[in-house]
């Protein structure tokens, strides 16, 4: 009996714990990794664990080209830095921070594209085009905000909920793709709620505001609660009302 005991005791504690009971994650990763791989953004059927597990060997010309992006979006971050630590009349950096995340938009389109025209991508192709999205469409247009003078401690609230808008509707849409309705070719309808790539119509309407020299103390509709520490510049709501609409679950954009 004693040798029983210890049996079942070393059964308990050494064999049973090691057994992984994963297989709804991995009927997830499975049914995500379908739908990414029509739209040319995720794993192949070529992939195999040890290109996924070497860094180098992993990366492929799509997934290049999307770190492309997310460079895009490190540079405008830094142009807005050295645009903050200048002369605000020189407005060069700031220009290159308003335009930066348009390049990246530009790379975000492309690297599906590869994807799908060389059959090839890897399975951190999806996790490197929302990252990179996150840093361009999200953490970019913030900082252009600071700089061009929403400073108050509201407004850098208001932006920095902006920005973990952007970085929830991305995971939500990690984890939820496979669930939106799909046309005859398997691709789905529309995205749920605003794509994060949209706020680049906000920076277009701050670089129009630099046009008119609309910055700094110029900022329109200046400021409200002036001399407070609720003072905040109406105009961050637009960055507010965005935040928003991409969290929205209600708000169907058709996706082209």
């Amino acid at each position: 009996m004693t040798y029983n005991y210890h049996f079942y005791f070393y059964l308990t504690c050494t064999i049973l714990p090691t057994q992984h009971y994963d297989y709804p994650l991995q009927h997830v990763q499975e049914k995500r990794n379908s739908e990414w791989r029509r739209e040319g953004r995720g794993a192949d059927d070529d992939d195999d664990d040890d290109d996924d597990n070497c860094l180098i060997r992993a990366y492929h010309l799509a997934d290049l080209i999307t770190l492309m992006n997310g460079f895009c979006g490190v540079m405008s971050i830094l142009s807005s830095m050295r645009y903050i630590a200048g002369p605000p009349e020189e407005k060069a950096n700031l220009w290159a921070a308003l335009a930066l995340p348009y390049a990246g938009m530009f790379f975000d389109f492309f690297d599906g594209a590869v994807a799908r025209w060389r059959k090839k991508s890897s399975l951190m192709g999806a996790e490197l085009d929302s990252l990179a999205d996150l840093i361009s469409f999200g953490c970019a247009p913030a900082a252009c905000a600071f700089s061009i003078g929403l400073r108050t401690p509201l407004d850098q609230f208001f932006l920095t909920c902006f920005v973990l808008s952007g970085l929830a509707r991305l995971a939500r849409f990690n984890v939820t793709t496979g669930n939106v309705p799909k046309d005859k070719n398997g691709k789905a309808k529309y995205f749920e709620g605003l794509p994060i790539p949209t706020s680049l119509s906000i920076a277009a309407l701050m670089a129009y505001w630099t046009t008119q020299s609309w910055i700094q103390e110029d900022v329109p509709f200046g400021t409200i609660l002036t001399g407070t520490i609720l003072e905040f510049h109406p105009v961050v709501g637009l960055f507010l009302a965005h935040g928003c609409c991409m969290l929205s679950k209600t708000l169907h954009v058709p996706k082209l």
